[in-house]
């Protein structure tokens, strides 16, 4: 059963326990017929329309966070052992019964060219990032992970490979992110602090990740621009949303852009706003990217540009996830 919400202080940095994921169709994940509950709690309210005062460092009206997603080497492929292959990239193409090279081709490009790409250009303009680092690619490529901590990036958790955990079981949901953990603090020398499924995330997968102990924050929801906080009795739980639409990956999709500078007039349109509306409450602005993405030639110009704008502007904070969710704590939280 997934509950409806909005029981609580207008205005509050900690709105009633959300999440995101959905009940799956009758008859799909799970036998027809069934009863299955479903832990899940849905806040329709929000803030209703009184954001709390973020208080962010040097008065900053807007924090931008920009997130560099590493999945390069545990997409699904027949080649990996799967039973199939990754199906979201450039190409419109299903291969059955066997790999898809060019897949496979997509996605090592990231790796090869389009991380130095974009870390190149980031470093021009000082600008900072969090690395949602799959913990296989990471293992794959640990001269990347080298880079992103030589760099002074914070390097959080993209789950085990980058799956969905929408049907995992909890049992192996939660051995899934134990070995996320584990094998992220091995490659990269410290363990990771945030963590953010691959979309959809499993009704499970919050409680298991706070559950696991060492997570200070997630991003497994887009529901609200500001993050907020999940009340556990003794501490508290830091949810920093993610965004679906300020996001490259609308380059690949048929429906979404075509051209890198599409992209960039609209993430620039976002932030225009958001930084008109920080004249009295300041705000959070997300910016997702993939390094198989935008980090092609014909797609770079349209970062630089959103960087470019976002830096013409007085009183921005280009911040890390961690560091959005450890001034949260600081700011809003109850237990010291």
């Amino acid at each position: 059963m997934i509950t409806q919400s909005g029981a609580h202080s207008a205005g509050d940095p900690s709105p009633a326990q959300g999440g995101s994921g959905a009940q799956p169709e009758s008859g799909k994940g799970r036998p027809s017929g069934t009863s299955t509950r479903y832990e899940w709690t849905r806040d329709l309210r929000g803030y209703a329309g009184k954001p709390p005062q973020a208080g962010w460092p040097g008065g900053a009206r807007v924090a931008v966070s920009f997130v560099l997603n590493i999945e390069e080497g545990s997409e699904r492929s027949v080649l990996a052992g799967d039973d199939d292959n990754e199906s979201v990239y450039d190409m419109i193409s299903t291969v059955v019964g066997g790999p898809n090279l060019h897949m496979v081709c997509n996605f090592t490009y990231g790796a090869r060219a389009g991380y130095w790409r974009i870390v190149d250009l980031l470093d021009r303009y000082g600008v900072t990032c969090t690395v949602n680092g799959c913990a296989q690619a990471l293992e794959m490529t640990p001269w990347i992970a080298e880079d992103c901590v030589r760099r002074g990036y914070e390097i959080a958790c993209h789950g085990y490979r980058w799956e969905s955990h929408e049907r995992m079981s909890e049992a192996f949901e939660r051995e899934r992110i134990a070995m996320a953990v584990e094998t992220i603090t091995r490659i990269c020398g410290r363990r990771p602090l945030g963590w953010h499924t691959r979309s959809p995330a499993g009704p499970n997968t919050r409680r298991l990740v706070i559950e696991e102990g060492g997570f200070i924050y997630d991003s497994d929801t887009t529901e609200d621009d500001l993050p907020f906080l999940v009340d556990l009795g003794d501490r508290e739980h830091v949810v920093v949303p993610y965004t679906s639409d300020n996001n490259d990956m609308f380059l690949q999709r048929v429906e979404g852009f075509r051209l890198g500078r599409h992209l960039a007039e609209y993430v620039i349109n976002s932030f225009d706003q958001l930084y008109e509306e920080s004249a009295t409450v300041p705000k959070m602005m997300t910016v997702g990217l993939h390094t198989r993405i935008i980090g092609r030639p014909g797609r770079i110009a349209a970062l630089e540009q959103i960087i470019r704008h976002m830096r013409s502007r007085p009183d921005v904070w280009f911040a890390q996830r961690g560091q959005i969710a450890q001034h949260w704590l600081n700011r809003f939280g109850k237990y010291k």
